[in-house]
């Protein structure tokens, strides 16, 4: 019997971007602490108070499942369910003032993703899917916009930096091949990609909480979301991911970007 995915966990995602959205709007243009981690990538209070409390919701509520997060790493991560949070994506737009980070929350069945949430505490704004069955903006359906080729496709990208290294010329020429290339939209680039209003979002160096939570939410909006090598994310994701609103216009982007 398939599950209802819907059913089971649309209350408890709502339950658990309601209190991420308090705890993110408490600390969002107030002046706070900002530390390095290991890799140079910042953190914040934000982050940590909204992991440990996410966390520690969905050991009451799910006690069997597991649980992988950006701040506090893996727990149970064989369960059949696990859960995956980056409690605040986009620290850097958080800890300057700009309201384009989110809360990702994603819950992976047998390795995939099926479910998926980005919440954006200051605009407001809610994103939730289910993966190849619906996606919801605020509670009204979204669909990615009609297929486009490349020269006519609305880009957006990672930081500049994100694609230092071997792969930067080819970064290059797909900024270039695209019809407009914006920088820097962190998790918002896909909800606006869910609901038509872009038609590609390349990344790489991402973390499994990058991707899970919005798999559902691409999916759910008829677009296209996988790695590099046009694989779906799983749960052994290895960091290059590309979504689109259609497979053959990820083609042409990979064609490029992914060029040896």
């Amino acid at each position: 019997m398939t599950m209802d995915y819907e059913k089971e966990f649309a209350a408890f995602f709502d339950e658990a971007a309601d209190l991420a959205r308090k705890i993110a709007l408490d600390y969002f243009r107030k002046v706070i602490p900002v530390d390095d981690k290991q890799d140079k990538s910042p953190v914040t209070q934000a982050d940590r108070e909204i992991e440990q409390k996410l966390r520690e919701l969905i050991g009451k509520r799910f006690p069997d499942h597991g649980i992988i997060g950006e701040e506090y790493g893996k727990q149970n991560e064989n369960a059949d369910f696990v859960w995956v949070i980056d409690p605040i994506d986009g620290t850097k737009s958080f800890a300057t003032g700009r309201p384009l980070f989110g809360t990702i929350i994603g819950l992976m069945h047998a390795g995939k993703p099926v479910v998926g949430l980005v919440e954006q505490a200051y605009t407001k704004e809610r994103w939730f899917g289910v993966a190849g069955q619906f996606a919801r903006h605020n509670g009204a359906p979204v669909k990615v916009a009609p297929p486009r080729k490349l020269e006519n496709a609305r880009l957006y990208t990672g930081s500049i930096a994100m694609f230092d290294g071997e792969n930067f010329e080819n970064y290059l020429k797909l900024c270039r091949a695209a019809k407009w290339t914006q920088y820097s939209c962190d998790c918002y680039a896909y909800g606006l990609l869910a609901m038509g209003w872009a038609d590609l979002v390349v990344e790489q160096r991402l973390g499994l909480h990058d991707a899970a939570g919005v798999v559902p939410i691409i999916t759910g909006a008829g677009g296209f979301i996988g790695d590099w090598n046009m694989n779906p994310v799983d749960i052994n994701f290895t960091g290059e991911l590309i979504a689109a609103s259609s497979r053959e216009l990820a083609m042409q982007a990979l064609d490029i970007i992914a060029r040896k």
